[in-house]
């Protein structure tokens, strides 16, 4: 485990739970399938700064953000000092069917910095990072640096508070691989930081307006963002829950899913499109009939959008959208 204390001191010599992985929202009337793909891993580029140019001109700095909003926040605050990797990149796959390649392995072996998320999420990470002696590699466990159980929902990311906590240890365990490059790093976490304040500002306009709309989702992707808003979930826990896992939802649970729907009990269905099958993409259908407005959320950051901030305020907009509308 790496809590934040030890990332100041210690790179990683021991490794415990490791565990995974984001869409533009649209309101959408239509069925959004997606068929599972392994994802290449994609290169992100650091992001432009008004930050004082680094120290150091050695070699960058390998590292991997296993999801790629990781991966994002790993080349804004890097900078020109790293080279960001990730392996879950691909809005067109579902994460929980991900399987590690060679070329993954070699990445992996080669970063010095690595984000997982944790809590069951990317379980893959743990036999590649196992699988590489990396004396001075620094990872992130998120589920540990947050201090989470592992029953909670995995998708930590939607959780505005979450991404704050991680740019700090990343740029403490920057700044501990590269001390000369502290002051650079720490410049442009406060750049990163500035980037996600119009998602709070976003978050806190929404729960004015809107806390206690009842909403549906097919898989509870979004779930910390919504609670943080303040709607309210009419869902139930297990068809949710059987989405999530891949199995067939209880049939009680899928015919209290259809009725809120056909009896017009929530303002909006966020749909995970990402992760489909013939039963959500049946759900999605008798929302779009029933007239009830449909976002779209996944786990991966598209291809449209350059930066997690960008994505998360463009899936606020979406969701204010079809909150407007209402159902």
């Amino acid at each position: 485990m790496y809590p934040l204390s030890r990332l100041n001191l210690r790179p990683d010599v021991r490794l415990g739970r490791m565990v995974s992985t984001s869409l533009a929202v649209t309101i959408c009337l239509a069925a959004c399938g997606s068929s599972p793909a392994s994802p290449t891993p994609t290169n992100v580029a650091p992001s432009p700064s008004g930050s004082a140019g680094p120290s150091g001109t050695g070699p960058t700095i390998p590292v991997v953000g296993t999801e790629n909003f990781y991966a994002d926040l790993l080349a804004e605050i890097g900078g020109s000092r790293v080279s960001a990797t990730s392996l879950l990149n691909d809005p067109n796959a579902d994460p929980h069917e991900f399987e590690s390649s060679p070329q993954d392995a070699e990445l992996v072996a080669d970063a010095r910095v690595v984000i997982v998320s944790g809590v069951g999420y990317d379980d893959f990470m743990q036999q590649l990072l196992l699988g590489s002696n990396q004396p001075d590699r620094v990872v992130i466990d998120v589920q540990d640096l947050l201090g989470l159980a592992d029953d909670v929902n995995p998708h930590v990311w939607y959780d505005p508070a979450t991404m704050p906590r991680v740019a700090d240890a990343a740029t403490s365990a920057l700044s501990q691989l590269d001390p000369q490059d502290a002051a650079y790093f720490a410049s442009r976490e406060q750049t990163y930081l500035a980037s996600l304040a119009p998602i709070a500002a976003k978050v806190a306009a929404l729960k004015a307006a809107y806390a206690g709309t009842p909403i549906a989702f097919t898989e509870d992707v979004a779930g910390y963002l919504t609670d943080k808003i303040g709607l309210v979930v009419k869902s139930p826990v297990g068809f949710m829950k059987a989405v999530e896992e891949g199995t067939d939802p209880p049939p009680a649970d899928v015919a209290t899913e259809r009725d809120l729907f056909t009896g017009k009990l929530v303002k909006v269905l966020l749909y995970n499109s990402q992760v489909t099958s013939p039963t959500t993409v049946s759900i999605h259908d008798l929302a779009a009939l029933n007239g009830i407005p449909i976002v779209g959320v996944a786990e991966t950051i598209p291809a449209g959008f350059d930066t997690y901030a960008a994505w998360q305020l463009a899936q606020l907009t979406g969701l204010e959208q079809a909150l407007k509308s209402g159902g």
